[in-house]
């Protein structure tokens, strides 16, 4: 990886060009270390409706309120892909190779539309790492 540029199969891409876990997305709105990379991606990432479901309840379990949230989501501009039955199997399939890391359902959902759209996933939690070689799934840590 160089930067915000990343070379895959011989195409050059730039970051936007990615999946955003929850983690990745919490870590920009709550400004956490790795927002600046996260930041990169934004307007133009993608991320999962399960994805944007477990970032939004966080901000809900913190006090902010459903407006609010729903605003910082269309100030960011993401783009988001709801869950089809491809992209079910594919993460019902990634448990057994990412069992031993922990990974929850969310986690493997955010993964499957990784693989699924040829990009990166973004994410801040480094157990990501131990199992990414194991799904095909190229992963880019923000912190």
């Amino acid at each position: 990886m160089n930067g915000s540029r990343l070379r895959k199969r011989g195409v050059v891409r730039t970051m936007a060009d990615c999946v955003l876990d929850a983690s990745a997305l919490l870590a920009l709105i709550f400004e956490e270390p790795g927002r600046d990379r996260v930041a990169e991606t934004v307007p133009g990432a993608s991320v999962s409706a399960i994805n944007l479901a477990e970032a939004a309840t966080r901000l809900l379990d913190v006090g902010i309120p459903r407006e609010t949230i729903m605003q910082i989501f269309e100030e960011l501009q993401l783009s988001v892909v709801a869950v089809d039955a491809e992209q079910a199997m594919l993460a019902a399939d990634f448990r057994a190779p990412t069992r031993t890391a922990g990974l929850s359902l969310g986690d493997r959902v955010c993964m499957a539309l990784a693989r699924h759209l040829c990009v990166p996933a973004l994410m801040a939690d480094r157990q990501w790492a131990e199992v990414a070689e194991a799904v095909s799934v190229e992963v880019v840590l923000v912190r």
